[in-house]
């Protein structure tokens, strides 16, 4: 279903650059969290200066001679120095969540409101689980990313900075070969976190397969019941599951290695900075309090740098977690509007389709030089044998999809050169199988007019004759039909999204099998209804029971994505040709 082409260097760079221009919407707070961090450091550099201090003034003097006055005064000044430091942390904190708060919202709502935008080819192509996730990952992933980027690279660097310029200052060996080491060091971690990168993208992907298998068979739970596929299903997963497994140990071998190359370095840096330590106290360079400063100063240095490498491990997967809906932002819209595309006006709803062609991708033409002239206010039904394009036409005109060739126009404007915004405000549509909101009733109703009164609503429900069912549930309006409306029966959603398009109000109907799923007498109900909504307006209506369209002004018969022929319904029956071939069928098994 998905295709996976991961590309983590370029997909890094695009990530970087659009939490960069999100974050940078709040330029001073991005300043004051890398001030307060400097400062943090700082006290971090400093502090261990004081205690140096003390333990040289405790060790080259008696008890009696050290005045009680110098000890407090230098662990006065190391308290002050730690509470700064304390202080600018602190700070540095508050200001670090109110930048990731509001940066987070933006790419939410970024993310969301491209993904919302994308077409209809795009949505059937991709599993909704799978796509839930990447949009709800995408900000989150920038709080860990900049999390690692100041907590731990930024402070990182500050701090060996400051260590190797405090060391240079009692030996310049010293100083160099923790210079050396942490080159070194952070360099092999790259090299080696680079090197296990992909196994990390494979194991996102394989992940990310898994979730939309899971999905699929959770959204289509009602299929696998009815087919008792349980086995199939859990095998499929099962499956899924296992390429997971076999990807995370792949990862999990690679982090054991670098662990034990870590170690390694980490046991020659003691080794060498204690031995060296020694020696310069020996030979009087340094004193004791130098020597515990640089224990001090080590200690901090290794579980800093040691952190660099599980925190490239961690970018990498934020930039991987993340480079998965930057593939979506980066995507183009598949249906946009024309620059400066002007609103669709509907004088009467006309509707002109003209050498209309249309095909899937590679595959032959679903429609080839399509004509067909509707006039305003004109009731027209299609007919045709499945496949032969009825639902295809409605979708172009709703532009889910655009004509490859040809134009459909409606009231003489190019619906290619209109907003769509204003053309689907201008139709109301009923397909086949309505899906619902996971919201309330009254709510499911009132998305047809969102500025629709509770009256207004309810009148509409009356109208669709379903008003009755729901005042009888227990909580009535308000009650929630759970996802894609599976707590109501098929008969019931229909009629709620027939009362949405009564609410709508629309110049244009279009009805694909909108009474397909009621029975005998709530279609009878539903047709009056339709009735008094069809009054002056356009109107096409998709049906298989001929016995529902015999009324229309006129019937439009479509094979192969051409029409075949058109007239009433008594003229067509009179006729030897694929109308009276279907009608004879379904009146032959009426009365049979």
């Amino acid at each position: 279903m998905e295709k996976k082409d991961p590309k983590p260097k370029g997909q890094a760079w695009s990530v970087i650059k659009r939490y960069t221009e999100a974050a940078m919407e709040h330029p001073w707070l991005v300043a004051s969290v890398f001030v307060l961090g400097l400062l943090a450091e700082i006290t971090s550099i400093v502090s261990p200066l004081f205690v140096s201090r003390l333990i040289d003034t405790l060790s080259t003097g008696s008890a009696a001679g050290v005045a009680l006055s110098v000890l407090l005064g230098i662990i006065m000044m190391y308290g002050l120095v730690r509470l700064g430091g304390w202080l600018s942390s602190q700070l540095q904190n508050v200001t670090m969540m109110l930048l990731e708060m509001r940066t987070m919202e933006r790419l939410d709502n970024t993310a969301f409101g491209t993904l919302i935008h994308h077409s209809h080819s795009f949505f059937v192509s991709h599993f909704a689980g799978s796509l839930t996730k990447r949009v709800s990952r995408y900000s989150s992933v920038f709080e860990n990313i900049f999390d690692i980027l100041v907590y731990n690279f930024f402070s990182t660097l500050l701090f060996t900075i400051g260590v190797i310029w405090v060391l240079a200052t009692r030996s310049i060996y010293l100083a160099l070969a923790v210079f050396i080491w942490s080159v070194l060091f952070i360099w092999i971690q790259y090299v080696l976190v680079k090197w296990r990168q992909p196994l990390r993208v494979e194991r996102t992907a394989s992940q990310t397969k898994m979730i939309g298998v899971l999905s699929d068979a959770v959204s289509n739970h009602d299929t696998v019941n009815l087919f008792a596929s349980w086995k199939y299903e859990k095998k499929n997963f099962a499956a899924a599951v296992a390429n997971w497994r076999k990807k995370a140990i792949k990862a999990w071998n690679a982090d054991n290695a670098i662990s034990a190359i870590q170690n390694i370095f980490v046991i020659a840096i003691e080794i060498i900075l204690l031995g060296g330590a020694a020696y310069l106290w020996q030979r009087g360079i340094v004193s004791v309090g130098d020597f515990v400063l640089i224990q001090v100063y080590v200690i901090g240095l290794i579980n800093r740098i040691w952190g660099i490498g599980g925190s490239m491990r961690r970018l990498y997967d934020a930039f991987a977690d993340a480079g998965e809906m930057v593939e979506i932002l980066e995507t183009p819209i598949g249906i946009q509007d024309v620059p400066d595309a002007k609103d669709l006006v509907v004088n009467g709803g006309s509707i002109a389709i003209q050498d209309a062609r249309f095909a899937f991708g590679e595959k032959a033409d679903l429609l080839s030089k399509f004509n067909l002239t509707i006039e305003a206010g004109e009731k027209v039904a299609l007919v045709g044998p499945s496949g032969a394009g009825k639902s295809t036409i409605t979708k172009l005109l709703l532009r889910l999809y655009d004509v490859t060739g040809g134009s459909i126009a409606i009231d003489g404007q190019n619906i290619a050169e209109v907003s769509q915004t204003s053309l689907r405000e201008a139709i109301s549509f009923v397909p086949q199988e309505p899906v619902l909101f996971h919201r309330s009733l009254m709510d499911n109703i009132r998305y047809g007019r969102l500025e629709a009164t509770d009256e207004e609503v309810m009148e509409a429900a009356k109208k669709a004759h379903c008003h009755d069912f729901i005042a009888a549930l227990p909580e009535g309006y308000a009650t929630h039909v759970g996802e894609r409306g599976v707590k109501l029966s098929g008969g019931e959603r229909q009629r709620v999204a027939i009362a949405r398009a009564i609410l709508k109000d629309a110049p244009i109907l279009i009805l694909d099998e909108a009474t397909s799923s009621l029975d005998s007498e709530s279609e009878q109900l539903i047709q009056q209804a339709l009735d008094v909504l069809m009054q002056g307006k356009t109107v096409i209506i998709i049906a298989h029971r001929l016995s529902t369209i015999m009324k229309m002004d006129r019937i439009v018969v479509i094979e192969r994505g051409t029409v075949v022929d058109s007239g009433t319904h008594e003229d067509l029956v009179q006729k030897k040709g694929l109308y009276k071939k279907l009608w004879s069928i379904q009146a032959g098994s009426f009365t049979e």
